[in-house]
């Protein structure tokens, strides 16, 4: 397939195969709604609402929504509505999971609960944002995969690798066959004193010797020199993956959340945006993220979805 290099390419993409079953927890909040309609509309996903009926019926009246391209299961309260989500998922029943209005330690507990999570044993629950930056596009025309930015603090070298792993395979299914990853940190030079330059020079050996395969992988680099060229040039950089990253992995959720606030809100970037690791996407959003972002999301989600 083509690469995937724009939001509008990614929902183009996922509107040429069959619609996964998209399920939402507490599903009544209008953003949520105006975006699963859409996407039921556009033919992206067949949308299940667990939550308040008739909150959600006002809503649709509200927003001159149709409710037919929406089914309804009435549930009020919200942990019930997310449990029920998350069961339809877990049984098979439903390909992604997608929070509503249901508060986030809720909904990431019922996805890690060790009886009836999502959470396969030995994987990692990690957040992955994929970025359409205006700058970026003007200089590379493609678009920004990034991960940690919400879920985990201070990941270790182990859970950095599954990071990775993931962050790759979801590259690959954009149809990147060898995505340049970069390991960030604070500088190109490896130093004891900072232990980000020290698990970013071990991952990139390990991808050098094998264990790591389906991309180019390199750190650590600051992140100047990931995604400029020209600061290589300055800086007398030579990289596989420099001034040309498709990928950025954070060494920690300070500087991820940063750099994801810092494109979006000053950067004006356009996101899209899941929870993986699990058995299937997991759509993490804020309440205050547009209706906009939650659609991009669940197209982000149908493309991952297995």
């Amino acid at each position: 397939m083509a690469e995937i290099r724009t939001l509008e390419q990614l929902v183009a993409n996922v509107k040429g195969g069959p619609p996964r079953r998209l399920v939402v927890a507490a599903g009544h909040d209008e953003n949520t709604i105006q975006a699963a309609v859409r996407a039921a509309g556009e033919g992206i996903a067949a949308v299940t609402l667990v939550g308040d009926a008739a909150r959600i019926a006002a809503l649709c009246a509200r927003f001159e929504l149709d409710p037919g391209v929406l089914a309804v299961i009435d549930e009020r309260d919200e942990l019930a509505a997310g449990a029920k989500a998350r069961d339809m998922v877990r049984d098979g029943e439903a390909d992604v999971l997608m929070k509503g209005l249901i508060g986030t330690d809720k909904y990431m507990h019922l996805i890690l609960d060790k009886e009836g999570g999502l959470l396969p044993r030995g994987a990692v629950l990690t957040h992955l944002t994929v970025l359409d930056v205006p700058a970026y596009q003007a200089t590379h025309g493609k678009l920004l995969l990034v991960s940690d930015v919400a879920v985990i603090p201070s990941p270790d070298l182990a859970t950095k690798v599954k990071i990775v792993s993931y962050a790759v395979d979801a590259a690959h299914s954009f149809g990147i066959a060898a995505p340049k990853v970069a390991l960030l940190a604070a500088s190109e030079k490896v130093s004891d004193k900072m232990p980000a330059t020290m698990d970013a020079a071990i991952i990139a050996k390990m991808a050098e010797r094998g264990q790591i395969s389906g991309a180019i992988v390199d750190g650590p680099l600051a992140l100047d020199v990931a995604i400029s060229p020209e600061a290589c040039a300055i800086k007398g950089l030579r990289s596989a993956v420099g001034g040309d990253a498709d990928v950025l992995i954070f060494p920690n959720i300070e500087t991820g959340n940063v750099f994801y606030k810092a494109t979006t809100i000053l950067g004006g970037a356009r996101l899209a945006a899941v929870v993986v690791g699990s058995s299937a996407p997991c759509i993490l959003t804020s309440r205050a993220d547009s209706e906009e972002s939650k659609f991009y999301s669940i197209a982000l989600g149908c493309r991952l979805a297995r």
